[in-house]
């Protein structure tokens, strides 16, 4: 699958909350933008243990083609396409992984978990144990990127 010349992945670990906005414990952004598509923008934050907020780091600049990044962010995008999302959105943690990752290009979305967190009741997609194996493949490929 190819994958687009521009686009935008948001992975954020700490998603599930309540009444009160969850606390994430790291957030990674990575971008291409169509003008420059060997470059990979990687933007992260993380909060320390004990600490009240994350801290930003200085962003990365890969080289995307002589990183081979190509083949790990297509198996990403053929991962997520093939996921299902919670119902009503920020519902719930249908992962149970308490992350979330959101792709935007210009031809498709995919997020799960809503933009304040999830916890707001319960969803109506309930994923299968094989797609639950999937997204976590899916968390390890982002993971490994960062």
């Amino acid at each position: 699958m190819q994958v687009p010349s521009a686009f935008y992945v948001r992975f954020q670990h700490g998603i599930q909350g309540g009444f009160a906005p969850p606390t994430p414990d790291e957030v990674h952004m990575l971008s291409r933008d169509g003008d420059t598509p060997n470059t990979l923008l990687i933007q992260s934050q993380v909060r320390a243990p004990g600490q009240p907020s994350l801290t930003g780091f200085a962003p990365k600049k890969v080289d995307f083609a002589a990183q081979a990044m190509e083949p790990k962010f297509a198996k990403l995008y053929a991962i997520l396409r093939d996921l299902p999302t919670e119902e009503p959105p920020g519902s719930q943690d249908i992962y149970d992984m308490d992350t979330q990752i959101q792709w935007i290009d210009n031809n498709w979305q995919w997020c799960n978990g809503g933009s304040e967190g999830c916890g707001m009741g319960e969803s109506f997609v309930i994923p299968t144990p094989e797609q639950k194996a999937r997204f976590k493949e899916a968390v390890e490929i982002v993971k490994a990127l960062v």
